[in-house]
């Protein structure tokens, strides 16, 4: 554990500043709870408002800035991620609890993300129409938005707000940036891999502090022209009922995703495929599998095999080699796990696992036990409501049609995936399933840097997708101009 408490700053104009109230909060290591991993600042309105101002005082000079500049800002910055991914790395697990190979994969995920928009950012601008006037030229010009806000969560600290950070930048925009008050160390983290990079003044900024106080100055003002958020649909559906008008949104919310394990399924594959979407990350990933559909023939022999996998996984502080599973990330995931799992022992059958774990190695820390459910009806609270932990839920079906409408028999359509070798089973799944993700033979987990993602239902607004080119789309606008020569 760390003898002093290094407390981190907002990021406002170009300056690394204290939040005007002079308030502030500690974010505590999950693993052990008597380790604090940083202190920040609880941020009000006026912090909020401070950062606006000097977005929109600095948005008329980065959008002129060349695209070669601004890429070389985001190249500089990735490569600084990349240099210091080793010591990021333990900032992350300390304040989210991941485990440490993991947290350094997604330091330098994010190296790769600032890259890619660096690249395609400069391929990305407007068409030429065919039309019969010979002496009109008709082409699309695209544009920077103006401020745009950009709110993170805990589960992915920093490749989910680099993924948003990037695309905004590398088109002209300029981002008032809000990390989660459960893990803001790593956004802060990119942020300062920005400064050092020469971004200017005003460009970028970064408050932290509590939702409730910062939130609706960068969200509901008129001079926020998008918002990219990712977080609960609760609070999803809060921001879009506030906006104004001309504000874009881009929100990536809630899941409840399901595996479906045919009757030729692969056994070995699809137990791997359930335990690495459903315990990796300790359950704390929006795209993580909770519901697992499996038909008669198979699924004693699917049980028993994940049983063993389960039994086998090793649950430990993340910093720790060989750990599969770490803590949950607050004492409030903690306390909503295990009521979930309360409600299950209510509605199903607990095979294994649900317990808060004790002992020397875990008494400080918010570690609970794997959960596997059998004899789950789809209609139950704990196949229906997001849990964001590492419990599964096994639930029988007649066949391949009963698992499409179950897995479709949900208010999410975030991400699906099905383990099966037959061809008409490929085709429909991918045709029919409502999920804006689709697996094949894969898990629910993880998405490229390069392709759209985003959900469907309410795991989504269904309005702009994240990531790939779609990314850039949402942080420009379109204008047509037609040129007589």
């Amino acid at each position: 554990m760390a003898d002093t408490v290094h407390t981190f700053l907002n990021y406002i104009d170009g300056a690394w500043v204290p939040c005007l109230l002079g308030s502030t909060f500690d974010n505590l290591n999950p693993a052990d709870t008597r380790d604090v991993a940083g202190r920040f600042q609880a941020s009000g309105p006026a912090d909020a408002e401070a950062a606006v101002q000097a977005a929109q005082k600095a948005f008329d000079g980065w959008r002129r800035t060349p695209i070669g500049k601004r890429a070389k800002i985001l190249g500089d910055a990735a490569a600084y991620l990349e240099q210091n991914a080793v010591q990021f790395a333990k900032d992350l697990t300390r304040e989210e609890g991941k485990q440490f190979a993991q947290a350094k994969d997604e330091f330098l995920r994010s190296a790769q993300t600032f890259r890619f928009y660096a690249t395609e950012g400069q391929t990305y601008g407007g068409e030429t129409y065919p039309q019969d006037d010979p002496n009109m030229h008709v082409f699309s010009h695209r544009e920077p938005l103006g401020v745009v806000t950009v709110i993170s969560p805990w589960n992915f600290p920093a490749s989910i707000p680099a993924r948003k950070l990037a695309p905004a930048l590398i088109t002209g925009n300029t981002v008032v940036f809000k990390p989660s008050s459960d893990a803001p160390l790593s956004g802060i983290r990119l942020v300062e891999a920005l400064e050092k990079a020469g971004i200017p003044a005003g460009v970028v900024n970064c408050v932290t502090g509590r939702a409730g106080e910062v939130g609706p100055v960068i969200t509901n003002s008129s001079n926020i022209r998008a918002i990219s958020f990712t977080g609960s649909t609760t609070a999803g559906a809060q921001i879009h009922r506030t906006v104004h008008l001309t504000t874009r949104l881009q929100m990536e919310l809630g899941g409840k995703n399901p595996l479906l394990v045919m009757e030729d399924a692969d056994l070995d594959l699809a137990v791997d495929l359930a335990v690495k979407g459903g315990f990796s990350l300790t359950g704390q990933a929006c795209t993580g599998t909770s519901r697992i559909l499996v038909v008669p023939s198979v699924k004693a022999a699917f049980t028993e095999k994940l049983l063993a996998r389960v039994a086998a996984l090793k649950i430990g502080d993340g910093m720790e080699s060989g750990m599969d599973l770490g803590p949950l990330a607050t004492e409030k995931q903690l306390q909503t796990v295990l009521r979930y799992i309360a409600i299950g022992k209510g509605e199903a059958r607990l095979l294994c696992g649900g317990e808060r774990l004790t002992g020397p190695a875990f008494e400080h820390g918010y570690y609970v036990s794997p959960a596997v459910f059998t004899d789950v009806k789809n209609s139950m609270r704990i196949a229906q409501e997001e849990i964001f932990g590492p419990v599964l839920a096994i639930i029988e079906v007649a066949d391949f049609d009963e698992a499409l409408a179950t897995a479709n028999d949900t208010e999410y359509g975030l991400s699906a995936s099905i383990v099966t070798n037959n061809p008409r089973y490929m085709h429909v799944f991918t045709n029919e399933i409502q999920s804006g993700t689709v697996k094949i033979n894969r898990t629910t987990t993880g998405n490229l840097v390069n392709a759209p993602f985003g959900g469907l239902k309410n795991s989504s607004t269904s309005t702009f997708r994240e990531s790939g080119r779609a990314g850039l789309e949402f942080f420009t606008q379109v204008k047509t101009v037609y040129r007589g020569v």
